[in-house]
């Protein structure tokens, strides 16, 4: 329970007042399925070693699977990837059914179209709450240098 005298949501509204990208996180499951998500809790964390992070809530539907992956690849959605975005933020269906997807390393699907795209193994993995928070080293990365897909209080901007 929280010490906090106001609610989750107001305080989570409050968060959405900080513009983020988009992410979608591929990886294999347990099973060796591809699965990913989307997710907008990425960022940096060192430049020498590379590494970056982002969060994953204990509640989703992949949770158990991103938690055994030991490779995974980020992909920063460029800003006509709205559609994608939506596709991996909903469950139930194949997020990659009819999608152009390649190899990465250690078998990780990787998108064909995105902004920058980031493979990493896991360095750590840390408790955040209603979230663990997956540090990851970089192994390789593309950048291909377009406008990013923004998200703002709830939805999409420019």
């Amino acid at each position: 329970m929280s010490d906090t005298n106001f609610s989750k949501l107001d305080f989570r509204n409050a968060l959405g007042s900080f513009a983020t990208g988009v992410t979608v996180i591929t990886a294999l499951g347990k099973s060796g399925q591809k699965i990913g998500m989307t997710v907008n809790s990425f960022n940096s964390v060192s430049l020498d070693p590379a590494l970056v992070l982002w969060s994953i809530g204990r509640d989703s539907n992949c949770f158990d699977d991103f938690m055994a992956a030991q490779a995974y690849a980020i992909h920063v959605l460029a800003d006509d990837q709205q559609d994608l975005s939506n596709r991996f933020a909903k469950t139930g269906a194949d997020r990659f059914e009819g999608l152009d997807i390649s190899e990465g390393l250690s078998g990780v699907p990787l998108l064909s179209h995105y902004s920058a795209c980031f493979q990493c193994t896991v360095a750590n993995q840390y408790d955040g709450g209603d979230h663990v928070i997956i540090v990851g080293k970089v192994l390789e990365f593309v950048d291909n240098g377009l406008k990013p897909l923004i998200f703002h209080r709830g939805g999409y901007g420019l």
